[in-house]
């Protein structure tokens, strides 16, 4: 069970703080809500506590993790997948796993791609929601601002080109 305070990471919406743990009614049933300060764009989200494990509910990373993160970010990509269809499944596979380094591969992957042929307007949508959620997550585990933990990872791919 969670904190009040406690530095969380929510799949496919990103890394906020717990605010709060409410009892809320929704559909005819009150039941106990974490509720989730996003890190960017302020959203507040109510995840069920009794729901946490289905909704994926992790701690923040650690910093060596972060360092880890850092060198997916670096490292060479693996073969493409030329089939669209089956590239957009495999990286919206990993985007709702809610696991960093796997988002991490997302970012690189997609990026990479981006500076090169170019993507599709779906994949930069893509793109734009793994790197939100990736920047959620080093703001909190760094405590910077997200211009802060954006430069950071602009930088990593201005080097490689």
């Amino acid at each position: 069970m969670f904190k009040v305070g406690e530095k969380v990471v929510y799949p496919v919406h990103g890394a906020g703080v717990i605010e709060s743990i409410e009892q809320q009614e929704v559909l005819g049933e009150t039941r106990s809500y974490y509720v989730l300060k996003l890190s960017t764009g302020g959203l507040k989200v109510l995840v069920p506590v009794d729901g946490v494990e289905h909704a994926g509910l992790r701690s923040i990373c650690s910093c060596t993790v972060l360092e880890e993160v850092r060198q997916i970010l670096c490292a060479d990509p693996g073969p493409w997948e030329d089939n669209w269809n089956r590239r957009y499944r495999t990286n919206m596979d990993k985007i709702k796993s809610g696991d960093i380094k796997e988002i991490a591969e997302v970012v690189r992957n997609l990026t990479l791609r981006d500076m090169g042929r170019g993507l599709s307007s779906g994949e930069k949508k893509m793109l734009d929601n793994a790197k939100k959620i990736l920047i959620s997550e080093i703001v909190l585990a760094k405590s910077i601002t997200p211009e802060d933990a954006a430069e950071q990872l602009h930088e990593l791919f201005v080097k490689r080109s």
